[in-house]
């Protein structure tokens, strides 16, 4: 899978945040109770953009040497819960990209995992944790956000969804479930595209349109 998550970073720069954009906030912290092979990561930053439900949370999983373990996108969930087979002597590296396009934040997440022994009077725990608590970072400028969206249309639908970009083309569409689960996936390379969204259930979904830069747009569609 290609690597997606912080292509706003690269791309737009740090240089171009905005003073007045709302400050990252908050971090990630492992969760009580995490074993060998599994890890929970509590964010707090998601508290620090609203509508909360709007949050987007772009998870990014590698080893030492730089290789992915996962990539998974939560929408409106503070929680990451993940399993793995990294040996408790070895390193993993966490990034999250929390954007949230009606609050104007998008905000670069970075931290380093590994296996801490907590000593206690008569005995020792051992858990995952972060080496430095990870610090949130500005990547993307309000006014980029506004700049940069996209048309779907008729929103609410109850058939066929007309997607387009008010600048550029599209590079790929894809679907989520509220729940962050990846329901529809297409590459494009056209200015509109028409989604089926007929045999869908009834509800409210996560949409992300990528442009030819790889930048990601994104919005939500209610199905009815």
């Amino acid at each position: 899978m290609k690597k997606i998550l912080f292509t706003l970073a690269i791309v737009l720069g740090v240089s171009q945040i905005s003073k007045a954009q709302t400050p990252c906030q908050g971090g990630m912290a492992v969760n009580v109770g995490s074993v060998p092979n599994m890890v929970n990561i509590f964010h707090s930053g998601f508290y620090f953009a609203f509508p909360s439900e709007q949050n987007v949370i772009e998870w990014e999983v590698t080893d030492s040497l730089d290789n992915i373990i996962l990539q998974d996108t939560i929408v409106g969930n503070q929680y990451f819960m993940f399993n793995h087979n990294v040996p408790t002597t070895e390193t993993m590296n966490v990034k999250a990209l929390l954007t949230n396009t009606t609050a104007g934040v998008a905000c670069l997440f970075e931290g380093e995992l590994y296996w801490k022994e907590t000593q206690y009077t008569t005995f020792s725990t051992w858990s995952w944790a972060f080496v430095n608590e990870p610090i949130g970072t500005n990547v993307l400028s309000i006014d980029t956000i506004e700049k940069l969206t996209a048309s779907v249309y008729p929103n609410p639908t109850n058939g066929i969804v007309n997607i387009s970009l008010k600048e550029g083309s599209l590079l790929k569409i894809e679907l989520y479930s509220m729940t962050g689960k990846l329901l529809f996936k297409k590459n494009l390379n056209s200015e509109t595209y028409a989604l089926d969204m007929s045999d869908y259930s009834s509800g409210l979904y996560h949409m992300k349109v990528f442009n030819q830069n790889n930048d990601i747009v994104n919005t939500k569609i209610l199905k009815e």
